[in-house]
């Protein structure tokens, strides 16, 4: 019997096959594809929109202002949905496509699922050079879209209507792969699309996708036992992976059972409560004294779905050179790193073997006691910090303090870049697991407001995000605030605005070299000493937000209330202080000029010196 088959063009097949894609999420049956972020042009309005325009009640498409910010969109809404559901990113050829390539390298580097559809160059090359192809002299086949294969986990280009059959299934497996997660790219040719094929309509059938567990080698486990049975003074870091795993109850028990205190990573932030028995703080350049100081003084390190990058590891001068390393990922590249003990496997049903395997055993109760007296020691600390004055301008410190106390109990703070991350992930005080992302993967300028109009989708009115950015982020990204309002999604956006790049300047002032080009007052402009001053309210007002400018804290306050209870984007603004910041105790590795004339870079580089003379060796 022949094969029943459908005949569509290829975009019309693409689309039907995202619509036949399922998942699963606390039991409910949910299409794995939930939107698309779309900007059309000439690669792809003509077939691709024709295909999406037919199903907008099942894919329903959403329309960006700039390419890169729709997928950051898509990241964020992926991020919130702890990568069990995905959005689309698509753009026509050329600049749009290429404008979509640094929120890839986004995804890619905080192991994120979106799917990047991009506008090509016509695969029979008849009418070459068309609108927006840039040429390659020695290579035809090159366009803008190989830019895509650095920051792709998955890629293709479409030439033939026959090929998606077989690639389409691909990138989906790419992106629900917890060892392999990340963007998977795919460059429709523009003739492509319009061709029509037989298409097996068994590719139609729909699907329900589930994320695997893979469960770790039996050996490794045993290794990791009696490793940690031989510890002193263990320490736990929780990484980005143990909230994708959906592990942290059970490592939080595994924890408490065990009487081993947990750290956080930037990416693991928000996997416990602030208060919780075993958290000890987020750890590393922007971390607290106390994780860092558990950090310094460990023997044994279990650290669970975690790439370890150099502000969790203070560029690897956190930790005592005889420390060792359990390492529990799902990643082999990232078990594998500075010689760890590599235990390749899900989070969950890792520490659930490990645990079974350890039996009675537990660490001395004066580990987790230590941890307790440090954590406390630092909340002390950021109380301190973050308790307002009579200053003229409020410190960041200050300010997070304030937006914390109004946040709601699942409202979703949002920031990525600057010098709010610092003060978040030290500051922030988690009130319910998974409310906190902060994209320091990639430290993406842009991702807050375009994340938290991503974030609103993926939560459904259920929280409200509250994104907080600094002066010069917004300047950078901001359109996706009218995205919100034409879109109803709501969210708050918290301003802090210290009149320019002011974390990249306190960097370079530390390391010797005189505030220049970072903070407005030091860039090359007509009024130097005061600098025209940009209403961030009336600027959001203008693209249909309610807006604010605060004062005090006293009327942040205030307007927080009044915030959360606007019906659509609310953006607040306040200045604050570009030189105050809540103390961190790690080292990270930066350049600094071998040779200079100046005193202050000199010092800078023999204490950059003293850094690098106390890092771990490893892989």
């Amino acid at each position: 019997m022949p094969q029943a088959t459908i005949r569509l063009t290829m975009a019309q097949a693409l689309v039907k096959y995202l619509c036949s894609q399922f998942t699963e999420i606390d039991g409910k049956r949910v299409p794995l594809f939930a939107g698309v972020f779309g900007i059309f042009g000439h690669g792809n309005v003509t077939c691709l929109s024709e295909a999406l325009e037919a199903v907008q009640d099942r894919l329903p498409t959403w329309r960006g202002q700039n390419e890169q910010s729709m997928t950051l969109a898509a990241i964020g809404f992926a991020k919130a949905k702890r990568r069990r559901q995905i959005m689309v990113a698509t753009s026509s050829i050329g600049p749009g496509a290429l404008n979509m390539v640094t929120a890839a390298g986004t995804a890619h580097a905080n192991r994120l699922p979106v799917l990047i559809l991009a506008g090509d160059t016509f695969a029979n090359r008849v009418p070459d050079p068309v609108l927006q192809q840039v040429e390659h002299f020695g290579n035809p086949t090159t366009t803008v879209n190989d830019a895509f294969k650095a920051v792709s986990r998955y890629w293709d280009r479409i030439t033939l209507p026959e090929q998606i059959i077989s690639s389409l299934p691909q990138a989906v497996a790419t992106m629900l792969d917890p060892a392999d997660c990340g963007p998977a790219f795919i460059g429709l040719c523009q003739d492509t699309q319009e061709v029509a094929f037989d298409y097996p309509e068994a590719f139609f059938e729909p699907r329900v996708w589930t994320i695997a567990r893979p469960r770790p080698d039996r050996q490794r486990v045993a290794q990791a036992v009696e490793l940690l049975k031989s510890a002193k003074k263990p320490l736990i870091i929780s990484g980005g992976g143990v909230r994708y795993s959906g592990a942290e109850e059970t490592l939080a028990k595994f924890a408490v059972d065990r009487g081993i205190p947990i750290v956080e990573t930037i990416a693991g932030k928000g996997s416990l409560t602030h208060y919780h028995p075993a958290h000890a703080g987020p750890i590393g350049i922007i971390g607290s004294t106390s994780a860092n100081a558990l950090a310094g003084d460990a023997d044994i390190i279990l650290a669970v779905g975690t790439r370890l990058q150099d502000f969790t590891t203070g560029s690897w001068t956190a930790f005592s050179p005889d420390a060792k390393f359990i390492s529990i990922n799902a990643a082999r590249f990232d078990a594998t790193k500075h010689l760890a003990l590599s235990v390749v496997g899900d989070a969950l049903e890792t520490i659930l073997e490990i645990d079974e395997a350890l039996s009675d055993w537990k660490a001395s109760p004066s580990r987790m006691e230590q941890a307790q007296s440090l954590f406390k020691e630092w909340n002390h600390l950021l109380d301190q910090h973050q308790l307002p004055t009579n200053a003229p301008v409020p410190t960041y410190a200050q300010v997070v303090s304030v937006v914390n106390k109004a946040a709601g109990e699942n409202d979703n703070l949002i920031a990525a870049a600057g010098g709010i991350p610092g003060e978040v992930a030290k500051g922030w005080r988690v009130k319910s697991p998974n409310t906190f992302d902060l994209e320091f993967g990639f430290s993406c300028m842009g991702y807050e407001i375009a994340a938290g109009w991503g974030n609103a989708m993926a939560n459904e009115g259920k929280s409200t995000p509250i994104v907080m950015l600094g002066d010069g982020t917004y300047m950078m990204m901001n359109s996706d605030i009218y995205s919100s309002v034409l879109t109803g999604k709501k969210m708050i956006v918290v301003v802090c605005d210290n009149g320019g790049f002011a974390v990249i300047n306190r960097l370079q002032e530390f390391k010797g070299t005189p505030g220049f080009n970072n903070l407005l007052k030091d860039c090359r402009i007509e009024h130097r000493e005061n600098p025209m001053h940009v209403d961030f309210a009336k600027h959001a007002e203008a693209m249909g937000a309610y807006g604010r400018h605060c004062e005090s804290l006293a009327d942040l306050e205030s307007a927080m209330e009044w915030a959360k209870g606007n019906d659509k984007t609310t953006v607040l603004s306040i200045a604050t202080d570009a030189f105050a910041w809540v103390p961190g105790d790690a080292d990270w590795d930066v350049g600094v000029p071998e040779v200079s004339e100046r005193e202050t870079v000199r010092a800078a580089r023999a204490h950059q010196q003293e850094i690098r003379g106390k890092q771990r060796v490893g892989v």
